[in-house]
Order: C-alpha cells, then sequence, then structure tokens
C-alpha cells in the first residue's frame, strides 16, 4: 500500500485523498465513473491495507454532491472494509455531508448509515 492516494476530481469523478499521514481521509464531488468498479478498484486495495494497520483515530469525509448506483456500491463497499477498523480497537468516524435543503443527498446519507455498523454522523454544509 502506497503512502497515499490522491486524485483530483474531474465532471465525472471525484476528488479523493486517501492520506495515512496527515490522517486525512475523504471523497468530494460527484461520483459518475462510466466504469465504477475500475475507478474505485485501487481505492478498495488502499482501504484494505490501511485496515490492516489503521490510524488511533480515523475520521472518512464523504461530501458527495451526486453519484449513480453503480457508485453506491462501491462507496458502501469502502465504508464495511473501514467499519474493521472497529475490531482493531481503533476509532473509526463517517461524516456524510450534503447541502442545506438536499433531501435527496440527505435521504442517501441515511441509507447509507443504516447500511453499515460505524459511528457515522450527517452534517449540514
Amino acid at each position: 500500500m502506497g503512502a497515499s492516494i490522491k486524485l483530483k476530481a474531474t465532471e465525472d469523478t471525484p476528488d479523493i485523498i486517501l492520506d495515512r499521514e496527515k490522517n486525512k481521509f475523504s471523497i468530494t464531488g460527484r461520483s459518475l465513473p462510466e466504469d465504477p468498479s475500475e475507478f474505485y478498484q485501487p481505492i478498495l486495495t488502499w482501504v484494505k491495507g490501511c485496515v490492516k494497520q489503521p490510524n488511533p483515530h480515523t475520521e472518512f469525509h464523504l461530501k458527495i454532491e451526486y453519484f449513480n448506483s453503480s457508485s453506491v456500491k462501491q462507496i458502501v463497499t469502502i465504508l464495511i472494509i473501514l467499519s474493521e477498523i472497529i475490531k482493531t480497537g481503533n476509532e473509526i468516524k463517517v461524516i456524510w455531508y450534503y447541502k442545506d435543503g438536499d433531501d435527496l443527498m440527505e435521504i442517501k446519507g441515511k441509507e447509507l448509515k443504516s447500511m453499515v455498523s460505524l459511528p457515522f454522523e450527517l452534517q449540514i454544509y
């Protein structure tokens, strides 16, 4: 596992920062990649490695403006992998951000929260 993954957002893919050293973990923007499995594969591999040697406290920030159903599957998989951190005795918290008045993304955040056994906060921005 490399020290970090940093991908700049495009029109169809989110900005991704996965940096253990700086303890920064975020996915921000729109997630509509043509092939979500291919796009998220290196991210899933990196997260699996991170879970084996997690930081004592991790906050994973999701500030997704819009995503397609295929991206949802990939994000749920990331969250399921992250839930393994709890078993190591370290702390993990997911923070889902949504714009004030964006009912759809608020609902999506609540749905994700119900799918995983992780401390999960919803925050308006």
